[in-house]
């Protein structure tokens, strides 16, 4: 993360910022400490303090809510101050929407519109950071898209992305697209025990090609404590198949813990397999949101491990 942040800082000191920037990171990765600290060297020394403290009057933070993010502002700056490397299900707590849809709605773009065709308060740049655009619903990305195609001058958008492929590839195409990897204490490297025991279960039933541990692993998932935890499982192990796919195609090398956790499966699972895994686990999860039995959308997960095992 360190030598990514040096790139960022280096750009602005050269005058060569993009306007418009999206991290893809793991969730818990730590995209958003980065952000901020980029848009610190970006406003300068002086408007840094403010930043970090996340009080600056123009910075303006995005994220999914039930309600919107202005309202949620408090609890925000709480969770992101407690703890800079937080999860997803860790938003959604502070909160308090367990259980319920997050998104970015068609009215928090208008807000975004309206906030950024006033004046800088502070008289110099303008920031958006923007946590999680692959919720905007298509109207809300839509609104948003000329913005980020020609904002108004030292205006900065920083996405922060869990899936750059569930985001309007209009507005990722106008981003400068950076990889956050995984770094010493992010979070996969310290993901739950019980997710990645779920998985190892889930994978080694698949590559033995064993349909009754398969089924009795699909059933530990169905019955997590809750649909929110069943729903960061799905994050999670998709997660890990993104990365077992970059290792299998040698895009990526293995390190800490997460070597422990893959590599038995880069030689043991067709290659083929993190894709058509990706494609089971993506509907799992929207399955999952959409209050379908949870025994049943398992099972037929568990089916699809299975067949492309």
């Amino acid at each position: 993360m360190t030598e990514l942040l040096h790139t960022l800082c280096a750009l602005v000191d050269a005058g060569k910022v993009p306007h418009a920037i999206l991290l893809h990171e793991e969730d818990g990765g730590g995209a958003v400490p980065l952000a901020l600290k980029f848009l610190e060297h970006l406003f300068g020394e002086q408007e840094g303090g403010k930043i970090s403290k996340l009080i600056h009057p123009d910075v303006h933070f995005v994220f999914p809510t039930v309600s919107s993010s202005k309202a949620c502002l408090p609890a925000w700056r709480s969770l992101v101050l407690e703890h800079p490397r937080f999860r997803q299900e860790d938003l959604t707590a502070a909160l308090g929407i367990e259980g319920k849809t997050a998104i970015i709605a068609v009215a928090e773009a208008k807000e975004i519109l309206s906030t950024l065709s006033l004046s800088a308060l502070e008289g110099g740049y303008r920031a958006v950071l923007m946590y999680l655009p692959e919720k905007m619903n298509a109207d809300a990305a839509n609104r948003l898209l000329k913005m980020v195609e020609e904002p108004p001058a030292m205006t900065q958008f920083v996405f922060v992305t869990h899936a750059p492929e569930k985001v309007l590839p209009t507005i990722v195409s106008r981003c400068q697209r950076y990889r956050v990897m995984p770094g010493a204490g992010g979070a996969s490297d310290s993901a739950n025990p019980e997710f990645a025991a779920i998985l190892r279960a889930l994978l080694d039933a698949a590559v033995a090609r064993d349909l009754p541990a398969l089924l009795s692993a699909s059933d530990r998932v169905a019955a997590l404590p809750s649909r929110e935890n069943v729903a960061e499982f799905c994050r999670y192990a998709s997660a890990q198949l993104r990365q077992l796919f970059l290792l299998q195609q040698g895009l990526a090398a293995l390190q800490g813990p997460q070597a422990a956790q893959l590599s038995p499966y880069v030689s043991a699972l067709p290659k083929p397999f993190p894709r058509k895994a990706l494609a089971a686990f993506d509907r799992a999860l929207l399955l999952t949101g959409r209050n379908v039995n949870l025994k049943l959308v398992f099972t037929e997960l568990a089916g699809s491990l299975y067949r492309n095992g």
